[in-house]
């Protein structure tokens, strides 16, 4: 098994906590090492929040899926330098989560300011006549939001 069809196994991974993207996707998984001799493959992965609750799962069901592909050896290093960006999510992500009905958090190019979250669109109608009321949601990495044009509640992927 080559580093490309690692890569599209491990795209079959989702996340546990939002079912409709990938680790991929979301930028989690960084690195795919695969010795064809050994039959071995080595990920490299970094979590969303380095205390992430989800994280010991998405470990699991890499491992669980690579193991039901055929992969014997798998190794699963932890990466948290540089820390997990929001910026990861690929445009693919981006629009899937918008879809689902969570706001994704805007690009920043690793310049964070309070200034980011005064303009949100609601995933429902675009309007960014949008207020926080929360700034934990559900998930570390969530926030709660509520759109006055459509008065629907919704929550905004952090921007980290």
């Amino acid at each position: 098994m080559d580093q490309r069809e690692i890569w599209k196994i491990l795209d079959t991974v989702m996340d546990p906590e939002i079912p409709v993207v990938s680790l991929v996707e979301l930028g989690v998984i960084r690195e795919v090492e695969v010795d064809e001799t050994s039959r071995s493959v080595r990920i490299s992965l970094t979590p969303t929040f380095s205390a992430c609750p989800a994280f010991q799962q998405m470990q699991v069901d890499i491992e669980d899926r690579l193991r039901q592909a055929g992969v014997e050896r798998i190794e699963l290093v932890v990466k948290l330098a540089p820390p997990w960006s929001s910026d990861w999510i690929s445009p693919e992500a981006r629009q899937k989560l918008k879809a689902f009905g969570l706001a994704p958090a805007p690009l920043h190019g690793g310049i964070l300011s309070p200034g980011l979250l005064d303009v949100i669109a609601c995933p429902f109608c675009d309007s960014t006549d949008t207020v926080m009321k929360n700034s934990f949601g559900p998930t570390l990495c969530r926030a709660i939001f509520y759109c006055n044009q459509c008065q629907q509640p919704f929550e905004q992927f952090k921007p980290l």
